[in-house]
């Protein structure tokens, strides 16, 4: 908005422009930003409204002259976006200090998958100023939710005033662009006893609107509310769809939608079209709340959202805080139909909090050895509390969490243990897998001051698997590992109907673990990511020398039939495939000869193409 005067907690100070995050206070633990204001007032206008979004990840804002109050206003949940009323003077002073997370609801931008330049405490997002005349229309949020005659839309409005007052408020909904659905409109009262701000709630009933179904589905459906407040107005997007879920899938509308998908770290707009382009259809945001166009991105182009509460790591925590945290997170998703799953704790005990952090501990290591003494009661009335279907916690080996966070290949064994690690702790997702590797040499920095940007031992723990061991001087092992151990492991958990969200999408200035470099390059492991997520895809059952089966899954809502050919050095053969949508078609058995070292396989049809390949 204007040039900041930044004053770290040790002294350092720096003239900058807000929003962003200042590496140069890296380390920091409190950040206060200074600057005046000149009044931004037409001669119509009455007061002004400064909003600041992603505060991270405490605040006090102070601004002279506020409308709704005296003294800073307190600021403690950095993804709802705080707004304050004041009345201009000649030169306005703002005083916005920001605090680095004192509990653990830190989130992710808490632990070492950021580096400190990217969580010095500030003002992340957005800051603007807004204008208007008194009656002004603050806020309006909405809430969709079943009624017992039919979809219902809970609206809240906030209004600001500058004495007593009644006003009369217009609300309409109509359908977004192309989507279908009928309208409504009606006309409420706010009535103010004073100066400062006035919430209303309103219930709308909604006549047969059109639901928002997921990309494949059916058509991304929104409605458009207005409120109007004499020449004044604003609108909300939101859409309308039932979910809830089931083994290794959600069920969106009544049709089951199985799990395809990535972790985001710091993802933006432009994530959704790569992560699209893997052949995800859900994101998940990795124990952090994402900025709001993220899932306005989402709400286009049909990709569902799995949404952590932003903590992670092991301790105790205040379920207080976690409840009011949860109220925040309703308000701050409810409109966005695209958000279909929540989980509370992401990651409560680490490996290395179990197993020790030496070599020889990982090596020892059995699967039968992982027993925790893990309370879920805590992460379980969080679940509870959030607003949609929910997994208590995201957690490894021996925590019984029916959403998983299993590392074969990285942080034990090898990719292939994947099926034997499942049989012994069953999980209804597996929400975290992958290994680290480098971008391409001319594309990635060094991050760690290893030459590659791999490193060995990470917070995400030790490369132990002899498949996928990524040394610092061999970047080229590290990516050929990276993407051999995502086709495994993906493969593995869709024969076995386990929903898979790889981790991650792009990597984010720690652990190189995305299939895209920070900047956004594709590594070799987003095409292998990308081939064994494929709605429709053929593969083999048993990839090894000698018999294995073709299985054909088809995640689609269409029906599929066409022909599977498979070539294995000379030997090769096709199968006629029909599976229904929804299904998945199993056939052989095919023989690969010992001499070959690789089979391609190809499935074509009048409405697929796909293909896959293993090297043996």
């Amino acid at each position: 908005m204007q040039e900041w005067q930044a004053t770290a907690d040790d002294g350092r100070q720096a003239e900058l422009s807000l929003p962003g995050v200042p590496p140069l206070f890296a380390g920091s633990e409190t950040v206060e930003y200074r600057t005046v204001l000149s009044d931004p007032r037409d001669p119509a206008d009455d007061v002004a409204v400064l909003t600041l979004s992603g505060l991270y990840a405490r605040a006090e804002v102070t601004v002279e002259g506020r409308l709704d109050g005296n003294g800073p206003v307190e600021h403690d949940v950095y993804f709802r976006p705080l707004q304050v009323p004041f009345v201009p003077d000649t030169g306005t002073e703002v005083c916005v200090t920001c605090h680095a997370p004192a509990d653990r609801f830190g989130g992710a931008h808490d632990t070492a998958l950021f580096p400190d330049e990217e969580t010095v405490p500030g003002v992340w997002w957005e800051l603007s100023l807004e204008t208007g005349p008194l009656p002004y229309l603050e806020t309006v949020a909405v809430q969709p939710e079943s009624g017992a005659d039919g979809p219902v839309l809970r609206v809240r409005v906030s209004v600001l005033t500058g004495r007593a007052r009644s006003e009369r408020l217009t609300l309409s909904v109509r359908p977004e662009g192309q989507s279908r659905g009928g309208g409504a409109m009606e006309r409420i009262r706010v009535e103010t006893d004073g100066p400062g701000r006035t919430s209303v709630e309103h219930t709308l009933e909604l006549h047969d609107p059109a639901p928002w179904w997921p990309r494949g589905f059916g058509r991304q459906n929104r409605h458009v509310l207005r409120v109007r407040l004499g020449e004044h107005s604003r609108t909300v997007t939101f859409g309308i769809r039932d979910v809830t879920r089931e083994n290794g899938s959600l069920r969106i509308n009544g049709e089951s939608v199985p799990v395809r998908g990535v972790n985001l770290l710091d993802g933006t707009p432009k994530d959704i079209e790569r992560a699209v382009d893997t052949n995800a259809n859900l994101v998940r945001a990795h124990a952090h709340v994402p900025p709001v166009e993220l899932y306005e991105a989402c709400d286009e182009a049909g990709v569902l959202v799995w949404q952590d509460l932003p903590l992670s790591g092991p301790g105790a925590f205040d379920i207080g805080r976690g409840r009011r945290l949860v109220e925040a997170l309703a308000g701050h998703t409810a409109g966005h139909p695209s958000v279909a799953v929540y989980a509370a704790h992401d990651d409560p005990v680490t490996v290395t909090e179990r197993l020790g952090d030496g070599l020889l501990d990982r090596l020892r290591l059995r699967w039968r050895a992982w027993r925790a003494d893990y309370d879920p009661g805590p992460a379980a009335k969080l679940a509870a509390a959030l607003p949609g279907p929910a997994f208590p916690a995201v957690g490894g080996p021996g925590l019984c969490c029916d959403a998983a966070s299993y590392y074969p290949g990285w942080r034990y064994g090898t990719a292939g243990d994947i099926e034997g690690l499942l049989d012994r702790y069953p999980a209804e997702v597996v929400a975290e897998y992958g290994a680290v590797a480098p971008g391409p040499a001319e594309e990635t920095a060094t991050t760690n001051g290893t030459g590659g940007g791999v490193t060995a031992d990470t917070d995400s723990g030790t490369t132990v698997g002899g498949d996928t061991r990524a040394r610092a001087d061999d970047p080229d092992t590290a990516r050929t590992a990276q993407a051999g151990l995502l086709k495994t492991v993906t493969e593995s958990l869709r024969r076995e109907r386990v929903g898979a969200v790889a981790f991650c999408l792009r990597d984010a200035g720690g652990p190189e673990f995305g299939v895209y470099t920070r900047d956004g390059e594709p590594k070799l492991a987003r095409d292998s990511l990308k081939q064994a997520l494929s709605p429709v895809q053929a593969f083999l059952t048993d990839p090894s020398h000698g018999e294995s089966n073709l299985l054909v899954l088809n995640d689609t809502a269409q029906a599929v039939t066409g022909t599977v050919r498979w070539r294995a050095g000379d030997a090769g053969g096709s199968l006629d495939v029909s599976v229904e949508d929804g299904e998945r078609w199993s056939g052989g058995p095919v023989t690969i000869p010992a001499t070959t070292g690789a089979v391609e396989l190809e499935l074509v049809g009048e409405t697929v193409h796909a293909e896959n390949s293993y090297e043996l």
